[in-house]
């Protein structure tokens, strides 16, 4: 089986190859094909791989391409994992908004309209040539804004596009794990989990383990549902309130005024701070410097980039550190390499008497929730297998949860009208509607930001 990972110059590469490497099941993946504009970039992560390779028998050949028509033929899946201006312009999207007193996260502020409205345009052109050089090859997103890069996708692509997202195994894993049953899997037989949002928007509103939900037990005890990472970062008597957990990224919808401050105050935004850390790695990575081992040197960084994630979403909830558990990074590429296996018909993560697995994955709404049309891509459990992706039944959004995704939707739809359709208008309208932007004025003006600092939008008209 032939995988290609598109952005695959990528910090988080080794990731997915250690995920493969791991996999010694019948169906695995052989070669996986990196491509990437930056060939310098490509030479140093491979450097990396190849370590990690070193002793593992039968790893995956490695194949680097700076050309994505070469990178495509013959592939089976492609895994999306881009970044339109790189870490720079995440800094830019980051700094910009703040300057207009706005949170500008890079998927759920104002940035993430900016990274969206840049990246749509190279999505379109990624998947005419998916079209012409893979067209039955599945298409796995983890491009940011997740949800927003697989609607388009999916209305490019048709149905062999699913958008995958760590963060809500990682919420059921640690809710799972506070409420009394460390080590089981959340995905694994007798776990049920009721999730329910879009991308970086979601609620886990029901946690079964053998038919009994043990989400309302954990949410009462005072103690239990402070001791794991959303509890700390929302308070328990927030949970306790909703009779749900957040996804950890509606932080900044909660609590937008204390993240707001400690944005502003932290010494560098996550952005900066990211873009001067991969610019060492990939500096010293690629020279004698890295002490003869790039794996090590990548492991230092991915240490320290778990450990500072979220910091200043921690700082505005009092502070405190991340568990060991939570620190050691990634998870989507356990989701791909699953959605693989069970594509393909090797899935071994469900029932033992049948090939499908069962995931929480981005994908289009198909009369899953009342109030979402067809096409609308949401985050939910699912179950994949040979015969592709299908979202289970949900109940409806419930009401605490209603008007933000409604609202949020509308601001995605938006966004991808701008985008598809080269309107400053439609641009004006998302960054308007955004609840994290508090003014029209205020829209307005991030809009002349962004489009005067990124050539990339200048075809908004």
């Amino acid at each position: 089986m032939i995988l290609t990972l598109l952005g695959g110059g990528g910090f988080r590469v080794p990731l997915v190859h250690s995920a493969l490497l791991r996999d010694r099941r019948p169906g695995r993946v052989t070669e996986l094909r990196l491509f990437d504009h930056d060939a310098g970039r490509l030479a140093v992560v491979a450097r990396v791989l190849e370590e990690q390779a070193a002793g593992v028998p039968d790893a995956p050949r490695v194949r680097l391409f700076t050309e994505l028509a070469e990178a495509l033929p013959g592939t089976d899946f492609i895994f999306s994992a881009i970044r339109v201006g790189g870490m720079a312009g995440r800094a830019a999207d980051e700094r910009i908004a703040l300057e207009h007193g706005v949170i500008g996260q890079e998927t759920v502020g104002a940035g993430g309209i900016s990274y969206a409205l840049r990246t749509i345009p190279v999505v379109v052109d990624i998947a005419q040539a998916v079209r012409k050089h893979a067209p039955q090859a599945w298409f796995i997103n983890f491009t940011n804004p997740a949800g927003v890069i697989t609607e388009v996708l999916n209305s490019l692509l048709g149905g062999r596009v699913v958008g995958i997202c760590d963060s809500p195994a990682g919420l059921a894993r640690r809710a799972l794990w506070a409420a009394g049953f460390p080590g089981l899997d959340v995905y694994g037989a007798g776990v049920g989990i009721d999730y329910i949002g879009l991308n970086h928007l979601g609620w886990l509103r029901g946690l079964t383990v053998d038919g009994a939900d043990v989400l309302p037990e954990l949410l009462a005890d005072a103690d239990a549902v402070e001791s794991f990472e959303e509890g700390r970062l929302f308070g328990g008597p927030w949970l306790q309130a909703l009779g749900a957990v957040p996804n950890e990224y509606l932080h900044y919808y909660y609590f937008r005024r204390e993240n707001l401050l400690a944005e502003q105050e932290a010494a560098a935004t996550r952005g900066s701070y990211l873009a001067r850390q991969q610019a060492a790695f990939y500096a010293t990575g690629a020279g004698e410097q890295a002490g003869g081992s790039a794996l090590q040197l990548w492991e230092q960084c991915r240490l320290d980039r778990e450990q500072t994630y979220m910091a200043d979403n921690r700082d505005a909830a009092g502070t405190f550190e991340r568990d060991a558990a939570d620190l050691q990074g990634g998870g989507y590429e356990g989701v791909a390499l699953a959605i693989m296996k069970a594509l393909a018909g090797a899935a071994g993560g469900g029932p033992a008497d049948t090939d499908e697995t069962r995931l929480i994955l981005n994908m289009p709404n198909a009369g899953t929730l009342p109030g979402m049309d067809h096409d609308a891509v949401i985050e939910a459990p699912c179950v994949v297998g040979p015969d592709g992706v299908r979202l289970l039944p949900a109940d409806p959004l419930p009401g605490y949860a209603a008007g933000l995704v409604t609202t949020v939707k509308a601001v995605e739809r938006a966004t991808i009208e701008a985008a598809l359709g080269g309107s400053r208008n439609a641009a004006y309208r998302a960054l308007a509607m955004h609840p994290l932007v508090d003014s029209v004025r205020v829209a307005h003006a991030l809009l002349d930001g962004y489009t005067e600092h990124f050539k990339e939008l200048a075809y908004l008209r």
